[in-house]
């Protein structure tokens, strides 16, 4: 891509990328606010679950998070605005982080295995050390790749008039996804960063894995493995932004009577903020997850017979999921409604159209609320059984 067209474009619509700058600050000024938004519903839902609400009415996580007695002022004070994350989060659950300022925290998950079949005479000290290197490493890899790809690669760049006229469609997709992969470095820094923050606290411990290995991601934020291959909308979400994708849940999906799907998107997308491409974004991923589910629930057993058909559908859902993600986040970075308008058109709003003839065409089996919740309930019964 020649630099010169870009120098053009950031000349003509010099308005539009100042704004943009302008709205980086707008996110670090505000970004505690929705931090703390995330931490009190969080806290009152919980407490909702401990005090309003009856064992057997809730989930098994709704359960095991419930908070049965209310918060001091310090407590809750120091919840909303310690020091790890009050800037960028990740937002926690409150037991959790009871559990670490009483210094409960690891002790609790490394009572979940039995030391002494591994050779331990008593329980190990694990060192957050390991985890923070290697995060620190990661962030230091994104601020480069920041500070290069994502300069010379601007979103904006897709709906300028020459590049549109002179660029054959497939090749605008291809563009798409490269720039989307340069706006990715910035979070990668920030989440991962925040993480490391927590970590290097003693914050932040989840147990121990299959291979013994000490596991320091309760609250990291990101897979940015599982990002980068995705198969799927849903795996794609999931690994993105998780700990705000489980706030979400927790607050709206499994709360949810009707709709849980399209209830959750827009509760996100006024959580993020006023501006119009939020919503785009997020009115878009609703249409895209449903489609993807009725493909996925329709499709996928045709292709696990053998082991070159379920390749040829990785490898094709890879490419369509990773296409469908950055159609949908564009607007979520250009902000405004004429460039999101001029972007969609530019690409024939092809994957709005796919997606309702999808969910047309195609028999759709949803999971009721009730189902849902016969399941949570008799994963519920099966932990008291054990604990029995």
């Amino acid at each position: 891509m020649p630099f010169k067209g870009i120098k053009a474009f950031s000349e003509k619509v010099g308005n539009n990328l100042y704004y943009k700058t302008c709205n980086c600050c707008f996110c670090l000024c505000y970004s505690p606010l929705m931090i703390i938004t995330q931490k009190i519903t969080t806290l009152a839902c919980q407490l909702h679950d401990g005090i309003g609400r009856q064992a057997e009415e809730l989930t098994a996580e709704q359960n095991r998070l419930a908070v049965k007695s209310r918060p001091s002022l310090l407590e809750y004070l120091s919840y909303l605005l310690n020091f790890m994350s009050i800037i960028a989060g990740p937002c926690s659950n409150y037991k959790d982080y009871i559990a670490f300022i009483e210094g409960r925290h690891v002790h609790m998950k490394l009572l979940e295995v039995n030391w002494k079949q591994k050779g331990y005479d008593r329980l190990p000290d694990p060192s957050p050390t390991g985890a923070v290197m290697y995060k620190l490493c990661i962030t230091l890899v994104s601020l480069i790749l920041f500070l290069t790809l994502t300069k010379n690669f601007p979103m904006a760049y897709i709906i300028d008039d020459e590049f549109l006229d002179k660029t054959p469609f497939l090749s605008r997709l291809g563009y798409l996804y490269v720039v989307t992969q340069a706006a990715k470095p910035k979070y990668y820094f920030a989440w991962t960063l925040a993480d490391a923050v927590n970590n290097a606290a003693g914050y932040g411990f989840s147990g121990v894995d299959e291979k013994g290995t000490f596991r320091w991601d309760l609250l990291s934020n990101l897979n940015i493995w599982n990002i980068e291959t995705a198969t799927s909308f849903k795996m794609y979400i999931e690994n993105w932004n998780i700990q705000t994708a489980a706030w979400l849940k927790r607050v709206c999906y499994d709360r949810a009577p009707w709709y849980p799907t399209a209830l959750t998107f827009i509760l996100s997308a006024l959580w993020h903020g006023i501006y119009p491409g939020y919503y785009f974004t997020f009115l878009t991923g609703i249409l895209i997850t449903l489609a993807a589910r009725a493909i996925r629930n329709n499709c996928r057993h045709y292709f696990l017979s053998s082991v070159p058909l379920k390749i040829a559908y990785d490898a094709g859902t890879w490419a369509v999921t990773q296409l469908a993600v950055c159609y949908t986040v564009a607007p979520f970075v250009m902000l405004a409604v004429e460039p999101t308008i001029k972007f969609y058109k530019s690409v024939y709003f092809h994957m709005h159209i796919l997606s309702i003839l999808v969910l047309l065409l195609l028999p759709i089996r949803p999971q009721t609320h009730s189902v849902r919740r016969a399941q949570n309930q008799a994963t519920l019964n099966s932990i008291k059984s054990k604990d029995k």
